[in-house]
């Protein structure tokens, strides 16, 4: 069975401090393409602290995001009330969690743990599908380390949101070029 790489479809990036072009519509195609294909769910989740050094307040670039425990570091609650299978729900088995390195900017997911300590790069199938937010930060660096770990990798074009369109473009011809395969429909 493939796996679903859902990156980061937290209330900040949706709703919040850093709400991206269409979030909402991502989700809504995730939930949907979940409840339609054979796949096994994997979420990872940006899991900040506050002293966290990406933060402007603490000399990085970004607004605070996704504090570990805050509301927005909730993944969307579409996951949990719309997914049909119970294994493909959210859980602290199939939820890995990023960023938690007050010192390291961690956009792609890969080494995301899990609560029993197992990397996502580690669990992932041979062949993923990867959707989430934002294509051109934290799923872009997810899908090319999934790509270096010789995985086959399928990009939800529709289950995408983005910071700003034409850079979300130029991000899909990048990883088309670099043989993703892109699925539109």
């Amino acid at each position: 069975m493939d796996d679903l790489v859902i990156v980061d479809c937290q209330y900040d990036f949706i709703d919040g401090t850093l709400a991206c072009g269409h979030s909402h519509e991502a989700v809504a195609e995730l939930v949907r393409f979940i409840n339609s294909h054979p796949v096994r769910c994997l979420y990872t989740s940006d899991w900040h602290s506050p002293s966290n050094g990406s933060f402007k307040v603490n000399g990085g670039i970004w607004p605070v995001h996704c504090v570990a425990g805050t509301k927005g570091a909730e993944l969307d609650p579409a996951f949990t009330e719309q997914v049909k299978k119970k294994e493909n729900r959210p859980s602290s088995e199939n939820r890995f969690l990023k960023g938690q390195d007050d010192k390291v900017e961690e956009y792609s997911a890969f080494n995301g743990v899990n609560q029993e300590g197992k990397r996502l790069g580690d669990e992932a199938s041979s062949h993923v599908y990867v959707g989430g937010i934002a294509s051109e930060y934290c799923v872009k660096e997810t899908v090319l380390s999934l790509l270096a770990s010789g995985r086959k990798v399928t990009l939800l074009v529709k289950g995408l949101g983005y910071v700003s369109e034409k850079d979300h473009a130029k991000t899909l011809k990048e990883l088309k070029e670099k043989g993703v395969t892109l699925l539109e429909e």
